[in-house]
Order: C-alpha cells, then structure tokens, then sequence
C-alpha cells in the first residue's frame, strides 16, 4: 500500500523534494498557491497538484478525508501563517507532521543589518541610504512602498502578469522594477545594484536556494550594507535539514 504524502510546496527544493518522493514510492499530493507553482511543477509524473489556496480548516479537512499518511512542510522559510496552519492541521487530524528547513546562509560579510521584520527593514534602510533596492518579493512589497514614500526603489520581483499589476497598483514605475526569474549570479547581482545606482540592499536569509550568498557577495564588491530580514521563530514538532532527514523521517514514522 502506497503511503500517502501531502507535500506543502512551493520552492525550488520542494519541487525537488517532491520528485524524490515520488521516485521512492510514495503517492505524494503537492500543494501550491498559486498558477505559476502549478505549472513548475506539472512536469514530474505521478505527482498530485493541489492549487486550491487552504486555510487551516480546510487543509484539515483534506488530511482526514483523504486519509494522508504524512504532511511534509517544505514551503518558504519566510511563509509563517502557512506552517502554522500546517502544523494545527496535522495535530487536529492526527498524523505526523515534519518540516524541511532549507539552511541558512552563513553571515560572510560584515555590513549586514539584521532585522526581525518588514517594518523594521525599511526604517534601517532609510537610515542607510535613499536608493533602496528590494529582493524581497512582491508579497511583503506594500510595506516597503507606503513606508519608504521618501526614497528611490528598485523592486525585483517575479516577472508574473499579477505580480507586475500588484506593482502598478502600488505605484511603481517601470523604471522602478527588475521583474526577472532568479537564480541570479554574483556578477548579474553586481550590474542590477549599480544599475539601479543602490545604496542599499533589503534582503531575506532565503538560503542558497534562495540566492542570499550571492546577493551577499555582490553587496560586499560593491561596499553596499545589507538589511537582513531573519526568519520568523517558529516551534516546528520535527525538522529536517535535509532531503535525506525527510526521508529517514517517513521510513521511520510511516
């Protein structure tokens, strides 16, 4: 009998960790938010996509009525609400629980800013520099645009109809957004911060899957101070580091 798996996906590795788990046997349910995670994730056979947003009820719900075996949290480090539901989720349905951590970047630089939140970023870059260039994502945007009013920014974001209406929406100009798909190189890092003529970099420890090191070098040939928004503290049941850990996890548990 097949074991059922309910992947919470979403990342690059979670993509991976997903063909992993279908290769090794498992009937494996991923579940994205979005259209575009829908479709990086259609070429692995024998994959199940869910693309429904869930709140915690409802993924609850699913867990019970289709009688999963395991919940695999291998969504963003940075996706707070969705690990909290996923870990409610599983508890109230009775079923193990294990959450894939990518690693964090080890801090190689010395002008890094750390910060816990959003808010507290944009007020250090403010103190920092008036170019602020942003790689945080479209999702956080907001609270960068209505907190930085004074200064010049530079949102890199995903380069998705919805994405670069959110931008519209929020007043940027298309001057102001680099809308293109990581990964990115040092020496593509080095360019778009001198491009945009940035003092100041705004960053997420999103890992090396993530490309946090080479924002982090480029910064560094550049001399640009970096505002590191750390990743929310969270109590995860059980955690992996690797894909490995993940798979020890199941063989165990299941």
């Amino acid at each position: 009998m097949y074991k059922k798996i309910f992947l919470v996906a979403g990342t690059e590795d979670a993509r991976e960790l997903a063909g992993i788990l279908v290769e090794r046997g498992f009937d494996v349910t991923a579940s994205v938010v979005s259209d575009y995670g829908r479709k990086l994730l259609e070429h692995c056979a024998g994959l199940k996509i869910n693309d429904k947003p869930l709140d915690g009820d409802e993924l609850e719900k699913i867990l019970r009525d289709e009688k999963f075996s395991c919940l695999v949290d291998a969504s963003h480090p940075y996706a707070k609400n969705i690990s909290a539901n996923a870990v409610n989720a599983a508890q109230a349905a009775q079923i193990p629980y294990v959450r894939y951590e990518r690693a964090q970047t080890a801090p190689t630089y010395e002008k890094i800013f750390h910060v816990d939140t959003c808010e507290a970023a944009a007020q250090t870059a403010a103190k920092l520099g008036k170019n602020i260039f942003l790689t945080t994502g479209s999702r956080t945007l907001k609270i960068f645009v209505d907190r930085l009013r004074d200064c010049n920014l530079t949102a890199r974001v995903l380069p998705t109809a919805d994405v670069l209406a959110q931008c519209e929406t929020l007043g940027l100009t298309p001057k102001q957004i680099v809308a293109v798909q990581g990964p990115f190189s040092v020496a593509l890092n080095v360019e778009l911060f001198r491009h945009a003529q940035a003092d100041v970099v705004v960053t997420k420890d999103s890992g090396h899957v993530g490309g946090t090191d080479t924002k982090l070098e480029a910064a560094r040939i550049l001399n640009l101070p970096v505002v590191m928004i750390d990743r929310p503290k969270i109590f995860y049941p059980n955690l992996a580091a690797t894909f490995d850990d993940v798979l020890k996890f199941l063989e165990a548990t299941l």
